[in-house]
């Protein structure tokens, strides 16, 4: 038996932790920026056309802090735009302008399988 101190098997144990924890966040940012440009590619072929502007307008924007790791996707051009498109709204004159989801319909598709891969890479330590 190999004679270790206690010190060392600490400092060990700390490191292989470390490495760990380090891997799997760095798979995990990997597969959600991933399944986000998989998302923003939807959006911008089901995205209601016009003149295309509307479409051509979806961003992908980071926002992590802490242990998060968060996509979003919005319109930069026409953010506000995208709730009355999503979900309809109604007409000055009354009565409903139609709906066109288009961003839900993505995201739901997508994210569904986003935590099977996640589960998967933290059970791998990392890998895919």
């Amino acid at each position: 038996m190999a004679d270790i101190s206690l010190d060392q098997l600490a400092a060990e144990i700390t490191r292989v932790v470390r490495e760990y924890t380090e891997d799997v966040s760095e798979a995990v940012e990997k597969k959600v920026d991933e399944v986000a440009d998989k998302v923003l590619a939807e959006v911008t072929v089901s995205a209601p056309k016009r003149t295309g502007g509307y479409a051509k307008g979806f961003k992908v924007t980071k926002q992590d802090g802490g242990d998060k790791t968060r996509r979003v996707i919005w319109n930069k051009k026409d953010y506000r735009r995208v709730h009355l498109l999503e979900f309809g709204h109604a007409k000055r004159g009354g009565g409903r302008v139609k709906a066109y989801p288009h961003l839900r319909p993505a995201y739901d598709k997508h994210a569904e399988e986003l935590t099977d891969d996640i589960k998967r890479i933290i059970q791998n330590g990392g890998g895919t």
